[in-house]
């Protein structure tokens, strides 16, 4: 399968995908994403609230690994602030005090990306 991580949206830039049918949105960092979809870790962007609110009591709440199939896909745009509208990063960090990606899970799937470059 062949992989596209050049540009914008290679391995680990955290994204808002847009999805349809049903329609729902997804926030996180990008594992990675070809012809066939995108693999993502992160969180339905409907629980954002209640996955801050887990971070902050201090529970051992994780993102997702999720595959969604690019017929499913139907926008991805990179989460960056818009003048004097914060990210959702953005709002994430200071409501929690911690940057979304260091969070559990990612730094093994960087560490398995690195590894097999190496190889």
């Amino acid at each position: 399968m062949e992989t596209f991580n050049e540009g914008p949206f290679s391995k680990g830039a955290v994204v808002l995908v847009t999805l349809n049918t049903p329609r729902e949105k997804f926030w996180g960092a990008v594992l990675d994403i070809s012809p066939s979809g995108i693999a993502m870790r992160g969180i339905d962007l409907n629980s954002f609230d209640d996955f801050a609110r887990l971070i902050n009591a201090g529970e051992n709440a994780t993102p997702a690994s999720v595959f969604f199939p690019m017929h499913r896909v139907e926008r991805i745009e990179l989460d960056a602030r818009n003048g004097d509208i914060p990210s959702i990063g953005e709002r994430f960090e200071n409501r929690t005090g911690r940057d979304f990606t260091s969070l559990g899970g990612f730094a093994a799937a960087a560490g398995s990306s690195s590894r097999r470059k190496g190889e």
